[in-house]
């Protein structure tokens, strides 16, 4: 199975997947986390320096892990797709036309998981954006895609609340 999790920032979509990690119904998938940090290590701009050519490296990462049997993973081509679009390197329409051919890669996933930022503080972890404004932004442009994608994904669950009970409601959308 293809499970993605897809949120704005700073929702804990990390700290879920590792914790994913630990159980025994996950032991044969593969995870992807934190690949930000690497990314702009490379000199990749990243949030709203965003440019055409370093989202089309988030997307072929994303397409590279759609490429694993069972794979579970902390962002989704929704997030690439959203952060193209909130940025102020590429025109509105460049942005649109990523986003329309990004989306033909959504039907591979089996799962998308959508974290809610409800109730979840931003933290400063030295990559991401702390701006609630971006951070909102991006969360309800995450949303709007969603709606306008939900055609072509299998499976969209929201999912909130503390680790645990994500934990148990992935596990439930899941029949695990």
């Amino acid at each position: 199975m293809r499970i993605g999790f897809c949120g704005t920032m700073s929702v804990g979509k990390t700290t879920l997947v590792n914790a994913l990690k630990e159980l025994p119904e996950f032991k044969n998938y593969t995870f992807r986390t934190e690949r930000s940090k690497y990314l702009m290590e490379l000199g990749i701009p990243l949030n709203t320096d965003s440019t055409t050519k370093g989202q089309t490296i988030f997307l072929a990462e994303r397409a590279s892990e759609l490429m694993q049997e069972n794979i579970i993973t902390d962002r989704t081509i929704i997030d690439v797709m959203a952060f193209a679009k909130a940025s102020q390197s590429m025109t509105s329409l460049d942005a649109e036309k990523f986003c329309e051919f990004a989306g033909i890669l959504l039907p591979e996933y089996d799962y998308i998981f959508y974290v809610s930022p409800e109730g979840i503080e931003i933290e400063d972890n030295g990559v991401r954006e702390t701006n609630m404004k971006y951070r909102e932004l991006i969360d309800d442009t995450i949303n709007l895609l969603l709606s306008k994608y939900s055609h072509k994904i299998k499976n969209i669950t929201i999912i909130k609340g503390s680790t645990e009970k994500r934990i148990k409601s992935v596990k439930q959308a899941l029949s695990l």
